[in-house]
């Protein structure tokens, strides 16, 4: 794998993530998973894996025309930073290849909670050293990004020829993936999490 600045998926200074591999399980029951979406989702991630750069505009196009959303990139003169922009861009793209192809296990915990932990205000512009004038992205905005990150990801999965069903079973299985992604990054919102 490249080195990607900032990316620490399996280090030893990961923090533990407060949540169990228990609780865990109970948000894939939450979110109705399977083992079948297991399978379309490692699916999805050899056809999206390839396609990262092309997501990702999509992504940074939709960020990039919301003033609220690009704000948390830009600097005390309001404009965004492209380093900064360049080097989430990096994880971005990682974390789509993560999401379909990692075992969900306790290294893959820690990593989404350090994850979490860089869209608050105890880690937020941190890892790369910028000087952002977000100090944290507001949790609202992580929860409503889960449906751009889903309802974009479908004309991906279908250009491989997948037929009607396949393309179906691997778009509910990404859907499932952010969702519990997303509830995984609340946590260090909320103290009732």
């Amino acid at each position: 794998m490249p080195s990607i600045p900032g990316y620490t998926f399996g280090s030893e200074s990961l923090a533990p993530s407060p949540v169990s591999l228990a609780d865990l399980a109970r948000l894939e029951a939450a979110v109705l998973w399977t083992q079948d979406d297991a399978s379309a989702l490692r699916r999805a991630g050899e056809i999206l894996g390839p396609q990262t750069d092309r997501i990702l505009d999509v992504w940074y196009g939709f960020v990039g025309s919301h003033d609220f959303l690009i704000a948390s990139f830009a600097g005390a003169d309001g404009t965004a930073n492209p380093d900064y922009l360049e080097a989430v861009r990096s994880r971005f793209a990682q974390w789509i290849k993560d999401t379909c192809s990692r075992d969900r296990d306790q290294q893959w915990l820690d990593y989404q909670h350090e994850i979490a932990l860089r869209h608050t205000a105890e880690k937020k512009n941190r890892t790369d050293g910028v000087g952002s004038t977000a100090s944290e992205i507001n949790l609202r905005y992580i929860i409503a990004f889960i449906v751009p990150l889903t309802v974009t990801i479908r004309p991906f999965l279908a250009e491989q020829g997948a037929d009607a069903d396949e393309v179906e079973a691997m778009y509910q299985a990404w859907c499932k993936a952010v969702t519990l992604t997303a509830a995984l990054w609340a946590e260090p919102y909320s103290s009732s999490w």
